[in-house]
Formats: structure tokens, sequence, C-alpha cells
């Protein structure tokens, strides 16, 4: 039998397991809120353990709380950023759309940790002090996707860009042939095809950094609907000041607390520019899943690494495990904000309410999209294998080199020779030997593969 102590708050008594660190009003949505079984990320409670801390420390400074009481709140609240009392944090993300309830349970579990028997933290009065939920909650997203942001994913596709970089240094010289609507093309080099994945890579980086520019804007100090009653006027800039402090992250107070608390935009942008990422990994992973294709019937211009069977009836079969796995990601960050973009649009007067759902799943992008970086990198581009043999076959058969030659013999012959060689399954050189009086040296500085990718032409003289 589970045992149970009885905690009150302003809607009378209520039972609570005994061994929990928090109280009535999170029993309350423990109750009310049976609902998936989520419950609130990680780096979620870490930013609400930072925020009551730095608030803390703020409220101090101001001369609004005794030493002795902020203290034991930023102690308490460095116990919950430690992640040492997750589990006191069951709240599901189905809940009050204001995060009231996780506010709470931040509250109670952090005056469950601070009181002692000669100093009662009061959870509204000590823990709670200058903020209400309203400005908390949002302020909690804003910090834990920034720093997020800035320490997992940021690295992560930073560390995607340097492997493709590394690989495109290795094939740079390695011709293959081009495609365009998934018909044969102009040549193009691995090497090009991987520096262009690290390119766009390096440009969604860009476009995160300057969304976080937003995104790091704090409304704490609005307290319930803006107007920031019953926080001291200097309460946002200092807090900013002091999380700062504490995460080496450069945060700032808004200058209108309405905008963050009425409104999540900054967020829905932050979600788009994910799904922007999600976009570009699922290119990447198609384009593995396209080379590696085969081996026999496909593309196989590549090899995959081997990691593990592909079948359970069709022995020695192997399969783009990594890059299908990266695609689901890119599937569920996808649908993520289109629940984020819903769920920004929830902003009803002076507040936002749907804030927990926004959270999640915000956050659960940030994540897998900075763990399916590095596992794409290092487990699928970082050492696939050029099957050289096919991949120069096809160049030199590709009937649509005669591109290379329209300078010289017109449009109109080059169509024809294309055609032919296509037709008779011959080289564009030795159809083009038999259509032009071209010497054969001259057809092969024309249609030197390694000229072609850089958009060298050769006119006749």
């Amino acid at each position: 039998m589970t045992e149970y102590r009885i905690e009150k708050d302003s809607m009378g008594e209520l039972k609570v397991p005994a061994d929990a660190l928090y109280g009535a009003q999170t029993q309350r949505a423990i109750n009310n809120f049976p609902i998936s079984d989520l419950t609130m990320p990680r780096e979620f409670i870490k930013a609400l353990g930072l925020i009551k801390a730095a608030a803390a420390e703020a409220n101090l400074s101001l001369g609004h709380m005794d030493q002795a009481v902020s203290e034991a709140v930023i102690k308490a609240a460095d116990t919950v950023q430690s992640g040492e009392v997750d589990h006191h944090f069951p709240i599901d993300v189905f809940q009050t759309g204001s995060g009231t309830s996780s506010n709470m349970n931040c509250n109670e579990v952090i005056s469950h940790i601070a009181s002692t028997e000669q100093l009662f933290i009061h959870p509204n009065d000590h823990v709670n002090m200058g903020q209400s939920s309203n400005d908390v909650i949002p302020t909690a997203i804003a910090v834990s996707c920034t720093l997020t942001v800035q320490q997992a994913l940021i690295p992560a596709l930073k560390d995607f860009v340097t492997v493709c970089q590394n690989k495109a240094s290795e094939l740079n010289q390695v011709v293959k042939t081009g495609r365009t609507h998934l018909m044969d093309a102009m040549p193009v080099t691995f090497g090009q095809e991987l520096n262009t994945w690290a390119s766009i890579m390096e440009t969604n980086i860009a476009r995160l950094n300057d969304t976080l520019g937003r995104v790091s804007q704090l409304p704490q100090g609005g307290t319930a609907v803006g107007t920031g009653i019953n926080a001291d006027p200097q309460f946002g800039s200092l807090f900013a000041e002091k999380l700062s402090s504490k995460t080496g992250v450069n945060f700032s107070s808004m200058n209108n607390k309405f905008d963050g608390i009425s409104a999540q935009d900054n967020i829905v942008e932050l979600s788009g520019q994910l799904k922007v990422i999600a976009s570009t990994f699922m290119k990447v992973a198609n384009d593995l899943r396209w080379m590696n294709s085969g081996p026999l019937a496909g593309i196989g211009e590549i090899e995959l690494p081997s990691l593990q069977p592909g079948s359970s009836i069709m022995p020695g079969k192997v399969n783009p495990v990594i890059p299908e796995a990266v695609a689901m990601v890119c599937a569920q960050v996808m649908g993520n904000d289109v629940t984020v973009s819903i769920a920004g649009q929830s902003g009803n007067f002076q507040l936002n309410v749907m804030l927990p759902v926004i959270a999640y799943n915000v956050l659960q992008s940030i994540h897998i999209l900075s763990t399916s970086s590095r596992q794409l990198a290092h487990k699928a581009i970082k050492d696939f294998k050029v099957n050289h043999e096919a991949v120069s076959e096809n160049v030199g058969k590709n009937p649509i080199l005669v591109t290379a030659l329209n300078a010289v013999i017109g449009y109109d012959l080059g169509a024809k020779i294309a055609k032919q060689a296509y037709k008779e399954k011959r080289s564009v050189l030795d159809v083009t030997l038999e259509n032009t009086d071209l010497s054969e040296a001259e057809i092969k500085a024309i249609l030197d593969p390694i000229k072609l990718t850089t958009g060298g032409i050769e006119e006749k003289q």
C-alpha cells in the first residue's frame, strides 16, 4: 500500500504520496490530467530551475528577499536543474494551457527541498516571488529552446558540415552522373554534391542564429498579463542579467512583455527553422538512399556502411537504415511544426493557452534533429564507399555529355547524336566521330568529365 501524507492548498486538503517532493497543486494536476503519460522534457525542467534561481538572486539584489531565503531557494533550484529530482515532475504535457501546473510543481518541489524546521520556504510567496506562471512558462520555453539549440543542435549541425566537407575533399576529383528529374544530366563530382549539403546546412545554422536573437528575449517580469503587477520594475532586466551570468548565454528582457506572454511567434519561427533543417535532412537522406540503391538493379553509385541485417527472410540483404531513420525524424519534426503552428494561434487576448504542447514539440524536434544529424554524418556519410567502376562507366555512356558540344556542332546535331548513342548503347565519343569532322582528340578534350564539372566548354577554332 502506498503511504500518503495530507497536503492542503487554497481549495482544501488532498492526499499526496508520502515520499513526493511536490504538494497539493501538483497532485491535483496529476489527478486531472491522466492523458498521455508524456511529461515535460528534461530541458524544460532544467530551465525552470534556472529561472527560479535567477529570480531569487534578482529579488535578493533588489532587497525583496532575505539572504537566507534566497540562498535556500537557489540551492534547491540547483537541484532541480541537475536532473536529480525529475521523477518528481510527473504532470502530463496535456494540462492547463498556461502551464500553471508545471510552474507550481516546480515551486512546490523547491519549497519542499529548501524548507527546514528553522526556515519555511513558501512555494508562492518565496519561490514564485515577482513571477506568474504566465511569464515563467513562456520564459522557460525560450530559455530551454535557446540553450538546447546552442548547446546541442548547432554543434551537431556544424559536425555534419565538417564531415561532409572532409568527405568532399576525398572525392573532389571523382566524377559522377548528375541527375535532374531523376534523369541523367551533366556530370558533377561527389565533392560538389557533398559540399552542397554542407553549404545548405551552413545557411540553416545562420537562420537558427538569427532566430535565436529573438527567442532569447524574455518576457519574465511581465507577470500575469504583461503589466508587471507584483514585480519590481527592475526585476525583468536584472533577472535577464542573472540568468545570462548563470548560463553563459546572452539573454535580454523584452521591451514589450505583452508580446512574449500573449503570443509565441518567436517559438513558432524557431519551429519553422527546425522544419527547414528537417527538409534538408530529408533531401540528403533520400540522395543517399538513391545512390546506394541496388546493389545490382539500382543506381549503385555508393555502398553505405553495413550496420545490421536488412531482412528476416532474405539472407544477405542490407538496408540504408540510418537514412531511413533520419527521414522518419524529419517527418516527425514537420508534424511537430504543424502542432506548434496551430498552438501558436492560441494567443487569446493576453495569454497563449497551449504553452506546454509548444514546449514539448519544439524541444523534441531540437533533440531528435541533434542526435540524428550526428548519426547521419558518422554512420552514413563519413565512411560510404564509391563504386568507382560503375560510376565511371555511367559517366562514359551518358548521352547528355553531348551538351558540351552544343557550341561546336549545334543543338540539333547534338540531339541526333544523343538519341543515337542512347539507342545503340554506344559512347557519345564514338557516335560523334561518325557524325562530325571533329578528331578524337578534339572530342575527348571537349568531353573531359572533370572539365565538364566546372562548366568549361571549348569552341571549335
